[in-house]
């Protein structure tokens, strides 16, 4: 009897659509406020744009009159911010207390932006009315009735965002119903139920949210329910699912999660899960294979690595390192992922280390176009064993494991063939000591080599040892290959394996070099640190040349 064919999660979905789940994202305004991020207005409008992109409901883009960013940014997004898909929303709160809302610098500088869609946030536990605002309740109702009037008459359509909503339902659930009820009753749309501090449960936000849901399902004012979920408790994303699965029918959030403290829900999740396992509708079908490109190009922006294992859009999210999984993925694509990685705009990839078998070698031979036969793999197989017992780590050194793999195949590079090199470090201090007095140093490395059939030495000075040997080397084979004026060194790390060896420990070098338009990484292990750096170097420029071979040949096949 055949054995059932496995079945992706997103073909095990609900089959009915159970409706449009909209899409608020704040990474403008609330994931701006994670410390290290600091946009500029110029930022802010290439965000807006991918988020645009992406067909985000709503873009929350910042809190007009509070900064002169924020007030440039709506200023010029008047003529030269042009949405296709999303709605741009302006942020502010409530009047202040005891102040006409028509005579409130705050709101009017809110109403000014001239945005279809504002979001008002106001104080929905009592606590925060009577101990930050250090007003009545009653006058704490009246702030929120009066905003939301206020925008409403002016033709605006208003999230009301309840601040600490969760905090206050819980502490006196009474004046929490009465404040969603003077915005509800006041004309706003959506009532955005806010974990402020991050600390409710899964279960709990459900059981909250349902009870909202169904207080207004019936009612005239009739307000679609949100949730905007912070991460504190770890469980932004879960809160958010729990929410709409309680009927929530907005979302608000960030894309990757940035935010205050430990940030905010992350939207990339919260779409995918949404969309293709839980059968709602969120973004338009087609987009959510931009979930991807546009999560790095939002990363790149805030000047943020994106973390490589983030869940659908890392790096390494459809990483696979275990032997048992390589081979398994082999026969079937779908054993060891939850979906298929290009549905939100990902791949899979085979890290090959000491964990790996003779599948994975094989899997990555094939996506490098590499061919090796069964004793080559076998050969290959045990040599990254050793080496990486040694210290090698080639899942994060791709490059090298690439030669390791081309050189196994037969190939051997003849752009040079180094015979050998000489360091020399000359340091002049005088008699009292460093700390008072600079200290001049030089490097200088020089080279004999082989290339083209003809042998050069050559001589170049340079900060270190790695930069004078990297020096001499291009002085000698940049005139032959002028192609590598492009290939440029991004890091350098270095890494003791063995401590307790002291200063004779062995030492791993990672080099990440560019040529503009890809990036690679290389390794190089030794216990002399010039050695391992010279090897990860000189594979760094080999891997460089060949993509430029590579290159050349496409356009020729073209």
């Amino acid at each position: 009897m055949l054995s059932p064919k496995p079945v992706r999660s997103e073909e095990r979905q609900v089959v009915s659509n159970l409706g449009l789940v909209e899409i608020f994202d704040t990474t403008l305004r609330d994931g701006s406020q994670l410390e290290g991020i600091s946009l500029t207005v110029e930022d802010k409008f290439r965000i807006a744009e991918q988020l645009d992109l992406l067909g985000v409901h709503f873009i929350e883009a910042g809190w007009p009159g509070a900064s002169p960013k924020d007030s440039e940014f709506f200023e010029r997004a008047k003529t030269e911010l042009h949405l296709m898909n999303s709605t741009l929303v302006a942020f502010g709160s409530t009047r202040r207390a005891e102040v006409n809302v028509h005579e409130d610098t705050v709101s009017n500088a809110v109403l000014n932006a001239d945005t279809s869609a504002v979001c008002l946030f106001g104080k929905t536990w009592d606590y925060h009315v009577l101990e930050a605002l250090r007003t009545t309740l009653d006058e704490g109702l009246a702030m929120i009735a009066d905003s939301v009037s206020f925008f409403v008459d002016h033709g605006r359509s208003v999230h009301f965002d309840a601040e600490h909503f969760f905090d206050g339902y819980k502490n006196n659930k009474d004046f929490t119903l009465r404040a969603l009820d003077a915005a509800a009753n006041a004309g706003a749309q959506y009532l955005v139920l806010c974990d402020t501090n991050g600390g409710t449960l899964p279960d709990e936000v459900f059981d909250i949210v349902s009870d909202i849901t169904t207080r207004y399902v019936s009612s005239a004012a009739s307000p679609t329910v949100s949730i905007h979920a912070h991460d504190d408790g770890a469980c932004g994303v879960a809160n958010a699912l729990a929410a709409v699965r309680a009927g929530a029918r907005e979302v608000q959030g960030t894309i990757n999660g940035y935010g205050e403290r430990t940030g905010n829900c992350n939207l990339v999740p919260v779409i995918a899960n949404l969309s293709l396992k839980m059968g709602y509708e969120t973004v338009e079908r087609e987009n959510l294979s931009l979930l991807s490109p546009i999560a790095s190009t939002i990363a790149e922006l805030v000047n943020m690595p994106l973390n490589p294992q983030a869940a659908y859009v890392g790096s390494k999210a459809f990483t696979h390192k275990a032997g048992v999984h390589t081979s398994a993925l082999s026969r079937r694509s779908d054993a060891y992922e939850h979906l298929e990685p290009a549905t939100v705009g990902n791949k899979t990839r085979y890290a090959v280390s000491e964990m790996a078998g003779r599948t994975a070698v094989e899997i990555k031979a094939h996506e490098l176009g590499i061919e090796l036969d069964s004793l080559a793999i076998a050969e290959i197989t045990e040599k990254l064993k050793s080496l990486e017992y040694g210290g090698y780590h080639f899942e994060v050194a791709d490059a090298s494991l690439e030669l390791l793999m081309r050189q196994a195949a037969g190939w051997k590079q003849d752009w040079f063939d180094v015979d050998h090199f000489d360091i020399v470090v000359h340091e002049s201090a005088g008699d009292v000591g460093r700390f008072e007095k600079s200290v001049t140093l030089s490097t200088t490395a020089t080279i004999a080599l082989k290339a083209k059939g003809i042998s050069y030495t050559e001589t170049a000075q340079g900060n270190g040892p790695v930069n004078a040997l990297d020096n001499a080397l291009r002085q000698a084979i940049e005139p032959l290959y002028p192609q590598l004026k492009n290939v440029k060194l991004l890091d350098y790390k270095v890494r003791i394996l063995d401590s307790d060896s002291a200063t004779g420990a062995i030492t791993r070098v990672l080099i990440d070099m560019t040529n503009g338009s890809e990036v690679w990484t290389t390794i190089g292990v030794s216990d002399n640190i010039i050695e391992a750096s010279w090897q990860a170097l000189t594979d760094g420029i080999i891997i460089g040349l060949l993509r430029d071979d590579q290159k050349s040949d496409i356009h020729s096949d073209n």
